[in-house]
């Protein structure tokens, strides 16, 4: 059966695309749903016009997001992490941590867009992608360092400091 596509479909076809369905498919997902209709005159006409405006605002939403991935890319970010001596994890960095990381630095993307072929799992400097879209993408800095523990904290306090040495006053960053 011959199908006009109003919308896009994945792995099926783009809005305005005539594609050809088992009968079922058609009658029973892309009609009701909306997402397609009888490859008619009228209906190709409509269907061009809703096409129209669909690309125009995609070629909006690109720009915006080619600008986003603009000011996205090569932002550097650090993530502390508890490891072992020898510099392995003990648990690992996922785009979940790495999105929060981003956060903090006023960038805001969602986790899904983050591109991690496995979880970082040591200390180390890694290029992580961010996949806004199929084909715009931007590339950050990660640092994965350790984790002051506990007992560096216990030391540092531990230890006296000069009392011929003038106070210092926490001064709020600007």
């Amino acid at each position: 059966m011959k199908v006009l596509l109003r919308q896009n479909v994945r792995k099926l076809g783009h809005i305005g695309d005539v594609v050809d369905v088992k009968n079922g498919y058609a009658r029973n997902y892309l009609i009701p749903q909306g997402l397609g209709t009888a490859p008619t005159d009228a209906n190709i006409k409509a269907v061009e016009a809703a096409k129209a405006r669909y690309l125009e605002e995609l070629a909006k939403e690109r720009k915006e997001l080619e600008i986003r991935a603009a000011a996205v890319s090569g932002t550097e970010i650090t993530i502390a992490a508890r490891a072992n001596e020898e510099g392995h994890l003990y648990g690992s960095v996922g785009p979940a941590q790495i999105a929060a990381a981003l956060a903090e630095v006023d960038v805001f993307v969602n986790a899904d867009e983050v591109i991690l072929p496995e979880p970082i799992r040591t200390l180390d400097k890694y290029d992580v992608q961010i996949e806004f879209d199929e084909e715009i993408r931007a590339t950050i800095h990660v640092w994965v360092v350790p984790l002051r523990g506990e007992f560096d904290e216990e030391e540092a306090a531990e230890t006296p400091e000069d009392e011929d040495a003038p106070a210092t006053e926490d001064v709020p960053a600007e």
